[in-house]
């Protein structure tokens, strides 16, 4: 019996020495940094947000005039004609009101201004000169609609022109639950065809102004919410898999959050894979400066779809086998894993 036992440990060593183990090639290893100072640096990630000429590229740039849709209530008044005037007349779903003597009229997409001239000039087959006066009560077509991972999601009405960070305000901003969780980007969905992203940190942390988007009416506002930012621990920790991102995570602090390095983890074969577009960078991180010099240079901050893969050291697997074929052998370690098995041999 004891004979067998040697024979499966000696073809299990043969065979693990002989295969190869999944370790990514680290194409891009940033210098480490003299300073001891506490830094968080972030690799360079391709542009995937709209930049300012992208945002003042699809801002229209003509004098602002508002234009009559439904849901606006209006009053109209007629000059020595009270029979003819009407207050709180909101305009329906297909944008039609009507007037006394006239009818319907169709105000869709027409000026406050347009819509004077159009019922003057139907008032003039029964009076001599009418005098006009419209003037919107609320302003209802002036909307957008703000979805995902805000307090208040749904329709908004703007009062003036409509910005991105106006939209953001009159939706509740973030709900107070998930503040702690990053907030990055959101995209703005403009008719059928214009789907830009803006890079929420960009604007709001550093005051980028020229990323506060002008919001069009019926613009779509989207962030995504927090469970849909994930980075992906693998390898040998405790725990891997998804863990949610947080805001200024780190990837010290992915790899706690998945339960820390198992005994089989090797620091020095730690990596972050991002994926740029259809390839990716892999860069790998210098635990053991962290932990023995307390560099952090390499300590990077994670974005989102981020991959943490910590490798095994050499005896990974052969433990893990060898553990499988004998149990009762305990073994807490290579070290010991080398011992027990010479004697098993002898």
């Amino acid at each position: 019996m004891k004979a067998i036992v040697v024979f499966l440990a000696f073809c299990t060593v043969f065979l693990l020495t002989s295969c190869g183990s999944i370790s990514p090639v680290p194409v891009r290893v940033p210098p480490a940094s003299p300073d001891k100072d506490f830094h968080v640096d972030m690799p360079k990630k391709v542009q995937e947000y709209a930049t300012p000429a992208k945002i003042e590229a699809i801002t229209p740039h003509d004098t602002y005039k508002y234009t009559l849709g439904p849901g606006d209530v209006i009053n109209i008044q007629v000059w020595h004609r009270p029979e003819l005037s009407q207050e709180n007349m909101v305009v329906s779903p297909d944008g039609f009101i009507s007037v006394p003597r006239i009818g319907s009229i169709n105000v869709l997409n027409h000026t406050q201004d347009e819509v004077e001239q159009l019922v003057i000039k139907k008032l003039e087959v029964f009076y001599i000169k009418p005098e006009v006066t419209i003037r919107i009560q609320e302003f209802r077509n002036n909307k957008a609609y703000v979805l995902g991972r805000v307090s208040k999601p749904g329709v908004i009405n703007f009062p003036g022109k409509g910005t991105l960070l106006e939209a953001l305000a009159l939706a509740g901003g973030i709900p107070d639950n998930v503040k702690e969780a990053t907030l990055t980007k959101c995209s703005i969905i403009r008719g059928s065809d214009t789907v830009i992203w803006v890079n929420l940190q960009d604007l709001l942390i550093n005051g980028n102004m020229a990323l506060n988007a002008r919001i069009m009416n019926n613009d779509i506002i989207y962030i995504p919410e927090a469970s849909d930012e994930l980075v992906f621990v693998m390898g040998e920790v405790v725990s891997p898999g998804a863990v949610q991102l947080k805001s200024g995570m780190s990837v010290v602090k992915a790899i706690m959050l998945a339960g820390g390095m198992n005994k089989y983890a090797h620091p020095g074969k730690v990596y972050v894979i991002r994926q740029q577009n259809l390839k990716g960078d892999v860069m790998q991180i210098d635990m053991k400066g962290i932990v023995e010099r307390g560099d952090f240079t390499s300590n990077y901050a994670l974005m989102s779809n981020d991959i943490v893969f910590v490798g095994s050291s050499g005896m990974a697997k052969f433990n893990y086998t060898l553990e499988k074929i004998l149990p009762s052998l305990q073994i807490f370690s290579t070290a010991t894993t080398g011992v027990l098995f010479y004697k098993t041999i002898k």
